[in-house]
């Protein structure tokens, strides 16, 4: 393979301008569409950042002469990117540094405050996803009831604004810790714990009445910023993230949505949503599912049940897809394609397991029309592995293209470890 990183060496030393106006053809590679497809030699043309072709190798004719740039992939494994949705990639560098993290503002309700302004292309932190693959994020904010808007960015660009693939995708509300949520013992804290849960979600309530009465009201008196915020989400121009994972907060979600009649609702951890599957079908309502390499949240499930929980929402035929939210999410964004991994050794198939944080995921967060799949029409938006992506031993990218632009396949984390390496090695 050294001669292969030595091909794309040469490619990605020219001048970016120079890059955008390549048409790229791959050639043999095993090609995972993204929606459960595959094509085992398969061809992929780029022209103008777009897909414009996509064959079976061994029964299509090219001349070489359209091609400016033309890789025989030699069987290696050609992907969509994979996309990590509800992350702070880009809006924090390091965790302990308060001034490197800007995702969380003053405020219970911030639906007007923007994630997308805050995205820093230059983040340390993103190359190093990467390269395992992961090549657009949904930089989401956090804290509050209403954390603020997110947006879909490319991990990419000369700026905020040249990252964006999709500016205010949805607002974000994290649903009050309900009533029946364990560690209370006693039945004074439970009592307390009972009345707070219904206060807090009677102010959200009161909230949303109001900013449905304000969206509906044709002559405004007075402007105001947080409820103009809200009038894409009631118009269908913005998704409603709801963070919740017990079933209690799960089924006052559902009735939430039916009550305000969302047009795209969306929960956002959903640990117990295996317990409500008929009801979150009916309400069309997907889940952003809790983090795969994660512990059980209830005393009495089984030590690997979130490893099997991809598979219990794929049988029951609920949309969902994978994200990474928890502890050291930032970095460890680069790992969300062995959650899918870890998925498909607990029940789903392997083009499931892509799917779910490729198409699946780009469908609830509404880019599905541009991204998610290695189709013609779609941006070239895609990555070449040497073996299998969702694997740790064999995820190799050897090939990372942005928007029909060829992007670096290392990181300095791999720079300095060649560095001491070659220091030491004696």
């Amino acid at each position: 393979m050294n001669y292969f990183k030595a091909l794309i060496f040469i490619f990605l030393i020219g001048q970016i301008s120079a890059q955008e106006s390549q048409s790229i053809l791959l050639l043999n590679g095993y090609l995972h569409i993204g929606n459960g497809e595959v094509i085992e030699s398969g061809l992929v043309g780029i022209k103008n950042r777009k897909i414009e072709l996509v064959r079976n190798s061994l029964a299509y004719t090219y001349k070489k002469e359209d091609w400016d740039t033309i890789i025989d992939l030699q069987g290696q494994h050609i992907y969509p990117a994979f996309i990590a949705p509800n992350s702070t990639l880009g809006l924090t560098e390091i965790d302990a540094v308060r001034a490197t993290r800007d995702f969380d503002e003053v405020g219970d309700y911030n639906p007007h405050i923007r994630s997308q302004i805050a995205f820093n292309v230059e983040s340390k932190v993103i190359s190093t996803v990467r390269t395992n693959g992961v090549l657009l994020a949904q930089a989401t904010p956090r804290g509050g009831d209403i954390s603020g808007t997110s947006s879909i960015m490319a991990l990419d660009g000369w700026n905020w604004e040249d990252a964006t693939v999709l500016q205010d995708d949805g607002i974000h509300l994290n649903w009050p810790v309900s009533a029946s949520e364990s560690g209370t013992s006693d039945e004074v804290s439970k009592t307390n714990k009972k009345e707070n849960y219904i206060k807090e979600k009677r102010a959200i309530y009161q909230f949303f009445e109001m900013s449905k009465r304000y969206t509906n009201t044709s002559e405004k008196a007075q402007n105001d910023v947080r409820l103009d915020a809200m009038i894409a989400c009631f118009k269908g121009e913005k998704r409603v993230y709801i963070h919740a994972n017990e079933l209690q907060q799960l089924q006052d979600i559902i009735d939430f949505s039916i009550h305000f009649d969302l047009p795209f609702p969306v929960i956002v951890g959903g640990y117990d949503s295996h317990l409500v599957t008929k009801k979150l079908k009916d309400a069309s309502i997907p889940v952003m599912l809790v983090r795969t390499h994660s512990l059980p949240q209830n005393d009495e499930d089984a030590i690997d049940f979130p490893y099997h929980l991809p598979a219990m929402l794929q049988d029951a035929g609920v949309k969902f897809c994978l994200q990474n939210e928890g502890a050291m999410e930032t970095m460890n964004a680069r790992n969300l394609p062995f959650q899918a991994g870890t998925a498909m050794a607990y029940g789903m198939t392997e083009e499931q397991a892509i799917r779910s944080i490729s198409l699946s995921t780009c469908e609830i967060v509404g880019i599905d029309k541009e991204y998610g799949s290695i189709e013609e029409g779609k941006s070239a938006t895609l990555f070449v592995s040497q073996g299998n992506a969702l694997d740790m031993r064999t995820n190799h990218v050897n090939v990372a293209i942005i928007r029909g632009v060829f992007m670096p396949t290392s990181n300095f984390q791999e720079e300095l470890y060649e560095r001491y390496m070659r220091k030491y090695k004696k």
